[in-house]
């Protein structure tokens, strides 16, 4: 009777394992055919942007009040972004629905095309969520909607960056807070895997970076990557909290989402032509292009960034933050080189996984983009710094919804 319980115990575990990976694969090859779709045009409207910034920028304000009646209209509660796929993964929402995904897409182009600094992979993660929290509901199975929930975001991130390893962990990280639950790990990494092949294969190209060398793990190196990490950290936590800040005071000031973001956005749009015409619109890639070639960075460049994300994304603009992001840490790692004196693409690596990390408090996720973007050989300094960044950032995290959750 014993060995017959193990072995119809195993039974259903290894039959649930195999419909979850398989309907892993099927998530993966959606969600990384919509990220192709949605990254590779999103690209375009950057270059495009980039060339007609004059043009483009005034018109940011009017192009919120579309964003803002297309969610009045049609999305809901999809509204709520982040925080409802959060919501769901906790048990205290029920559905993600569909619409979320041309909503988001739509919105994240029209913040991009007119000017918005505001990042990209809250969109990925997303259009993640609801294929894998879709699919889920078609399985009799009661744990089925964390674990594809979970593989869709890792689909949506890996898709969307190229990036597998981060996607697997910032997923698994990101919404079970230092957890990792066993059962979702071979569907996520399915999920993550298929996202990022097929997302290649439609022509979405990866970013990476050749970065100069420190040279040998050593003392005297160890510690100025400490000293790096701690500021990284104390950034990353200041720009997570003063996002939640400013969006409490927007709100506050202007309780109408249509004031708000009509008169912040035109606000934004000044600013974005009168600093260097555009420079700080945006994705933030062209600081780091900039950062990791040949191209000026100025030291004042990651405060700019910093406080033009935190008021695009606290004025009802679409989009995410990773991507800005990159470019506060990579600018600020420039500023910091010649202070602790290390070449100036290593501490832009540094500061770019770094501020990821401090600012969505997570670890592994920013760890592994770190080796899939630069190189598995500075594993030990990214280690040291992205550590470092996660213990300081002041217990702080740009997703109010991320809190430990029980699985069934």
């Amino acid at each position: 009777m014993f060995k017959e319980k193990i072995m119809g115990n195993a039974k259903e575990y290894y039959s649930k394992l195999l419909v979850f990976s398989a309907s892993a694969g099927a998530i993966g090859l959606v969600v990384g055919a919509i990220t192709a779709l949605f990254g590779r045009v999103l690209i375009a409207i950057t270059t495009y942007r980039e060339m007609h910034a004059f043009y483009l920028l005034p018109f940011l304000a009017f192009i919120g009040l579309i964003i803002v009646y297309s969610y009045q209209k049609y999305g809901k509660n999809t509204a709520k972004g982040m925080g409802l796929v959060f919501a769901v993964g906790n048990n205290e929402e029920e559905v993600i629905p569909k619409r979320m995904i041309p909503l988001v897409i739509m919105g994240t182009w029209l913040t991009h095309l007119f000017g918005g600094s505001a990042g990209r992979e809250g969109v990925a993660v997303q259009i993640g969520a609801v294929v894998g929290h879709s699919v889920s509901r078609q399985l009799p199975y009661k744990e089925a909607g964390k674990i594809l929930l979970v593989a869709g975001m890792a689909a949506g991130f890996g898709g969307l960056y190229q990036t597998p390893l981060a996607g697997i962990f910032f997923a698994i990280e990101v919404l079970m807070v230092g957890k990792i639950e066993s059962r979702a790990l071979i569907p996520t990494a399915i999920a993550a895997f298929t996202a990022s092949t097929t997302s290649h294969l439609l022509g979405l190209e990866k970013f990476t970076a050749t970065i100069e060398s420190p040279g040998a793990f050593i003392f005297s190196s160890a510690w100025k990557v400490i000293l790096l990490g701690l500021v990284f950290g104390i950034v990353g936590g200041l720009f997570a909290f003063g996002l939640k800040k400013a969006k409490q005071l927007a709100a506050f000031r202007f309780p109408d989402p249509y004031k708000r973001i009509f008169f912040i956005g035109i606000a934004i749009s000044l600013l974005f032509l009168l600093l260097h015409s555009g420079r700080y619109s945006g994705l933030g890639t062209n600081l780091i292009g900039k950062s990791f070639e040949t191209g000026t960075i100025y030291s004042y460049d990651w405060v700019l960034k910093l406080m033009l994300t935190i008021v695009t994304l606290a004025a009802g603009f679409q989009g995410g933050e990773v991507t800005p992001l990159f470019a506060i840490g990579a600018t600020l790692g420039i500023a910091l080189a010649p202070i602790v004196g290390l070449p100036l693409t290593f501490a832009a690596a540094l500061g770019y996984i770094a501020l990821f990390a401090a600012a969505t408090k997570t670890f592994m996720g920013p760890l592994f983009i770190g080796v899939e973007v630069f190189g598995y050989q500075y594993l030990p300094f990214f280690f040291i710094v992205v550590i470092t960044a996660y213990v300081f950032n002041g217990n702080q995290t740009i997703y109010g919804g991320q809190k430990e959750i029980d699985w069934v």
